[in-house]
């Protein structure tokens, strides 16, 4: 980075280097703020420019078109991962990762996060999408969260008016910008927690491809069944198109075999979605989002 309250700007910057898939083409601007008045800064000339932009993360939950994006990326990652803790409160700032805040919350004696510890992606993600994972989710522990309007200015709002659905908050249906989130825990054994945080990162290795690159479940839970069953029984694991495949360790996901396209896991999304529906008479939604150029 240079000097503090700058940007990092990269021009046709290629997606597939920070996505989780490791998927797509290049956006036009890729930029990485050091600071808060340098993303407002950012916000404010792209809004005069009239060029679209978006935030992201660690980059899971995407896949980037083969065309790229149009407009701009912000990433707030490295300089926006700071963690404080004050007494059973946890501030996490948005590009902190879930592993992060959980571990620094265990090392405190802090229950809540247990759940949290072995999902990838940031806090922002987390906030955007209510993330959750073995009967847990974040509007269970959100006291607050600060962000970021896309006029640039600042507002903090409590974890209950946050409006967090199954994979849905305010951030993503209103485009904020999550500059921090603060967790309310309760005061509990660490290693008890540790051991909690084990035995769940154990069950999802045992059962999640996370050998190959992938961006993670690809599909959201239909109400009274399993994904990764009814994709199953529909005879489809192991399908695939190029290198997108249908995960033979787990239905649920579609993976990256090496040098898979974007084209390839949609067509593959769309196949899915289609013998499971003639199959089960159930339409599958998709968690993973489709960006850029179509």
């Amino acid at each position: 980075m240079n000097e503090k309250g700058t940007s990092r700007v990269v021009r046709d910057y290629p997606m597939k280097h920070v996505t989780s898939f490791q998927i797509g083409g290049a956006v036009d601007y890729f930029i990485e703020p050091d600071s808060v008045d340098a993303l407002k800064r950012a916000i404010l000339r792209l809004n005069e420019e009239d060029i679209p932009w978006m935030v992201m993360g660690k980059g899971t939950n995407m896949v980037v078109s083969d065309k790229g994006i149009r407009g701009a990326v912000i990433r707030l990652e490295k300089q926006f991962e700071a963690v404080s803790v004050d007494g059973t409160r946890v501030t996490a700032e948005g590009g902190a990762s879930l592993r992060k805040v959980a571990e620094i919350a265990q090392q405190h004696g802090l229950s809540g996060l247990e759940f949290a510890h072995g999902i990838p992606g940031a806090v922002g993600g987390a906030m955007t999408m209510n993330a959750g994972a073995y009967g847990g989710e974040m509007k269970d522990i959100v006291s607050s969260v600060r962000v970021m309007k896309r006029d640039g200015t600042i507002a903090d709002i409590d974890g209950d008016e946050m409006e967090f659905e199954y994979r849905n908050s305010r951030v993503y249906t209103e485009k904020l910008v999550v500059l921090s989130a603060t967790f309310a825990l309760e005061e509990g054994d660490g290693e008890e927690i540790r051991a909690r945080m084990d035995d769940l990162w154990a069950r999802r290795l045992s059962k999640q491809p996370l050998e190959y690159p992938s961006a993670g479940s690809t599909f959201k839970r239909p109400e009274g069944y399993f994904a990764g069953q009814l994709i199953d029984q529909a005879g489809l694991r192991g399908l695939r198109h190029g290198d997108a495949q249908v995960s033979e360790k787990h239905c649920g996901f579609v993976i990256n075999r090496g040098n898979a396209t974007c084209k390839e896991v949609v067509e593959l999304i769309r196949t899915v979605q289609e013998a499971v529906y003639a199959k089960h008479g159930v339409e599958l939604e998709t968690e993973v989002k489709v960006l850029g150029e179509q």
